[in-house]
């Protein structure tokens, strides 16, 4: 492995690809990822970045695997379930896992549906996304940002505040990404989930997953899912938690992966002034989609 301490000096650069920030080995990469050639039976997790994903890929390696914990725990979350669009200094890229992992493959994406692969969709694949209110999703983004190398430092919170408004950070607009996915949902096999729901009842959106994953799992096997899938164990297990990735790339001291997993965290952050600035720009940027009801900030 290189000098990850010369590697890791500098934060990665970031360019567009069809007008969405990404790090630059994803941009220069990106034609062998958008010919990325999926599988009938591949199974793909898509958020946009910090909304529940390892919590629903956790989630879904114990579904699959009818909560054999042991088989969950074989290799971390990064190596069990290819990032597609993924590619950094001094790791295997997202593409390279994928290709080389035999069916049936569980992947991950952030990208927004405009940028899906197409093959994903020519190939009827089924598909999870996972919403999360914008300002939790913001502040939890943030965090991110701060601990984690591989994307651009966030700046002040101030200045990330207005960057997410803006969807200039990677992976574009919070708006149309969890808007493209939700238009979407019709057209093709997409289970469209909200990180709230499943908070709030995680047996129920266990046994949406399971069933749309197309498992049947008794009531025994779901509780021993929910209670391994809570933050609190999830947080203490090494192969979820992140920890296995070097400290140069992602500080943990600085801000832990998985931080709080809260709903709501948002009112530690948010000034009256932004949240009044927030909520004006939510109801104009929402107002043409039947998603704008969804999300409470109260």
């Amino acid at each position: 492995m290189e000098d990850l301490t010369w590697e890791w000096a500098e934060r990665l650069a970031v360019d567009y690809v069809q007008g969405i920030l990404q790090p630059t080995p994803t941009c220069d990469t990106w034609e062998q990822i958008w010919n990325f050639q999926a599988r009938p039976d591949d199974l793909l997790i898509s958020t946009y970045p910090k909304a529940g994903t390892t919590w629903t890929q956790e989630i879904v390696d114990l579904i699959q695997n009818k909560c054999d914990v042991g088989r969950s725990q074989r290799a971390p979350t990064h190596e069990r379930f290819p990032f597609i669009e993924w590619k950094i200094p001094t790791m295997e890229s997202g593409l390279e896992q994928a290709n080389a992992m035999p069916s049936p493959r569980t992947l991950k994406t952030h990208l927004p549906i405009q940028l899906l692969p197409p093959s994903l969709l020519e190939k009827n694949c089924k598909m999870i996304y996972v919403a999360r209110n914008p300002k939790d999703n913001m502040v939890s983004y943030y965090h991110f940002h701060r601990m984690n190398k591989a994307l651009p430092a966030p700046g002040t919170w101030e200045e990330y505040f207005e960057n997410f408004l803006a969807g200039k950070v990677c992976w574009g607009s919070w708006y149309d990404h969890v808007k493209g996915w939700w238009d979407a949902r019709h057209q093709h096999r997409i289970l469209y989930l909200f990180y709230e729901d499943m908070k709030r009842n995680p047996k129920h959106e266990i046994q949406k997953l399971a069933e749309f994953i197309g498992k049947s799992l008794d009531d025994k096997v779901l509780d021993k899912i929910v209670h391994h899938t809570s933050f609190d164990v999830m947080k203490q297990n090494p192969m979820a938690n992140y920890s296995s990735v070097p400290t140069e790339i992602m500080n943990q001291s600085i801000s832990p992966f998985m931080r709080k997993g809260a709903v709501g965290d948002w009112k530690n952050h948010f000034t009256v002034a932004q949240n009044e600035r927030f909520e004006d720009n939510y109801r104009k940027r929402m107002a043409d989609s039947s998603l704008a009801s969804r999300f409470h900030f109260s």
